[in-house]
């Protein structure tokens, strides 16, 4: 009768196990916190099952008390083991932990020390910078789904967008998903049907519809569940998380970066390789950091960058330092953005005192493919500073700006971010001085704030700054004249007889109003690849014929 209790209660607690495993579906890796309570638990219950023979005596009135206390060898060796197992767990946190080895922790980031205007490559035109951040990338994604009709009713839009780099052309991907596990349940033969492109420069948002759908999705249920079939696939791995991304030919897959504790135990978690996916037949691959192919953008999240940056920012001058003293500590900013360098996707941040003051004292740009991180020692606003001075220039409008991009006009570093309205649509861009965040120029277009921040850095920006502007000169005769008002103010619109148009802020040249039709004039402009070309000045030009000069 014995041996049947003990078969049904194994029996059943393996059921519990395997149904616990199955639906949750944790590592087996020592380098696992929840490894570690998972088999103290187990071994506790086996030490108890053990024991409910010797337990039940506390019930049993005929049999002394003494009995009560009696447990059989098997019993005592389980709850042993449960012992020494969180003992071991215990002492290897603590191993592992940044009070007993702030050094190691501070060298796991290499970083190297660079000058700005030199290293990050200057830049000329605006206009192909991704500014769109992930909700606007939504916004647009949504629109596009929700004009199909025959997505829209089983599919919706993942409201994670993975930031790419598409033969060095930024791009956001998010893939569908299933609207409900009844949608799943009908759907699952086929699969997710495609998956939304958003171009992060010109806000055009493209549906790929692909050949064979995505079956193993993180919408997805029982073993099509993406997480479940990698984790089941490779038992022993960590698997961070998730991003959704395409290779250069527009096959998607989905990528798992796996990460090892590189201090003790459980100390300093970092990326040691990745997995991945193909959703539509459910291959998984597992590549080591040299091995990753290149076009994986996504191997290193930006807020575990941050974090190696921090350890290295705040302990390497030591534990106790980093608590009291503070000497040369200094961190990231609270926020990131990215940045598309060759054909890989870098984050960049702000790095400040810990403090926490309104300034930073430099940048830090990470790699995620590789980790490659990069210093630049400029002082200036930090993000939200820079963002607030944006939005106080239009302040009466109630736009709310985005977070930043980082660029190089003329050596100089400059924030430049988008405007945005209550319904999260882009309505101006701002261009912020980074170490003299007074200076900003806002503007309806990419080229326009451009153009208008250029001028403000010759008059404001100091004699060390040279920015130069290309400018043509070109004599013409004015076919039409416009005066246009707009959000920013009146704008005014020369058209000549070749069908050029020529455009300039009327409170910054009140002599516009001289022209009218039929007048020959000499005009100095900034050329435009959309023919709308940015006039810079005039004058007028009396009996000659029109050429070029």
């Amino acid at each position: 009768m014995k041996k049947k209790i003990y078969a049904v209660l194994l029996l059943l607690f393996a059921i519990i196990v395997g149904g616990y495993y199955y639906l949750y579906y944790p590592s087996i890796n020592i380098h696992q916190t929840s490894f570690w309570t998972g088999v103290v638990v187990i071994c506790v219950a086996l030490g108890l099952i053990f024991a409910i023979n010797s337990i039940r005596y506390k019930f049993d009135k005929s049999q002394k008390i003494k009995n009560f206390n009696y447990l059989p060898f098997i019993s005592k060796l389980f709850i042993a083991l449960a012992v020494i197992l969180f003992l071991v767990a215990f002492v290897g946190n603590i191993i592992g932990s940044p009070l007993l080895r702030a050094k190691k922790y501070a060298s796991l980031l290499k970083i190297e020390n660079k000058e700005f205007a030199s290293d990050i490559e200057e830049t000329e035109h605006i206009t192909d910078l991704a500014l769109m951040d992930t909700e606007s990338a939504r916004i647009f994604g949504n629109r596009k789904i929700g004009s199909l009709s025959e997505v829209v009713s089983q599919y919706e839009v993942e409201n994670g967008y993975t930031q790419i780099s598409i033969q060095k052309s930024p791009f956001k991907v998010s893939a569908l998903k299933y609207a409900s596990f009844f949608k799943w349940w009908n759907n699952r033969k086929n699969g997710i049907p495609g998956y939304v492109k958003v171009n992060p420069v010109n806000s055009d948002a493209e549906y790929v519809e692909l050949k064979q759908g995505m079956k193993y999705v993180p919408s997805a249920y029982l073993n099509y569940n993406l997480m479940r079939h990698v984790q089941l696939k490779y038992p022993t791995k960590i698997i961070t998380g998730y991003y959704f991304e395409i290779d250069d030919e527009g096959n998607p897959y989905y990528i798992c970066p796996t990460a090892t504790a590189r201090i003790g135990l459980f100390g300093a978690m970092d990326v040691n390789g990745i997995i991945m996916c193909n959703p539509v037949d459910g291959v998984c691959q597992y590549y080591k950091i040299p091995d990753i192919p290149s076009w994986v953008d996504n191997v290193y999240n930006g807020h575990l960058l941050c974090t190696k940056y921090n350890w290295s920012g705040t302990l390497s001058g030591g534990f106790i330092n980093s608590i009291f003293g503070q000497k040369d500590c200094k961190q990231t900013t609270d926020d990131f953005g990215f940045k598309i360098i060759g054909d890989d996707v870098w984050i960049y941040t702000g790095v400040t005192s810990v403090n926490g003051d309104q300034s930073n004292i430099g940048f830090v740009m990470m790699n995620q493919r590789t980790s490659e991180a990069k210093y630049y020692t400029v002082s200036g606003a930090e993000e939200h500073s820079a963002m607030a001075a944006a939005e106080g220039e239009v302040q009466e409008k109630g736009y709310v700006a985005s977070f930043p991009s980082l660029i190089n006009v003329g050596g100089v570093p400059t924030y430049i971010m988008v405007l945005k309205d209550n319904g999260g649509i882009v309505k101006m861009y701002a261009m912020v001085n980074v170490e003299q965040y007074n200076i900003v120029a806002t503007a309806t277009t990419q080229n326009e704030v451009f153009s208008s921040y250029k001028k403000l850095i010759k008059t404001k920006g100091g004699s060390t700054v040279n920015i130069e502007t290309e400018t043509k000169e070109m004599v013409i005769t004015v076919s039409d004249i416009q005066f246009i008002n707009t959000e920013d103010g009146t704008v005014v619109y020369i058209k000549d007889d070749s069908h050029n148009v020529y455009k300039q802020k009327f409170d910054e040249n009140e002599l516009l109003i001289k022209i009218s039709a039929g007048d020959t004039i000499k005009v100095v402009y900034e050329a435009s690849e959309d023919g709308i070309n940015y006039l810079s000045s005039y004058e007028f030009v009396a009996d000659v014929t029109k050429n070029s000069i």
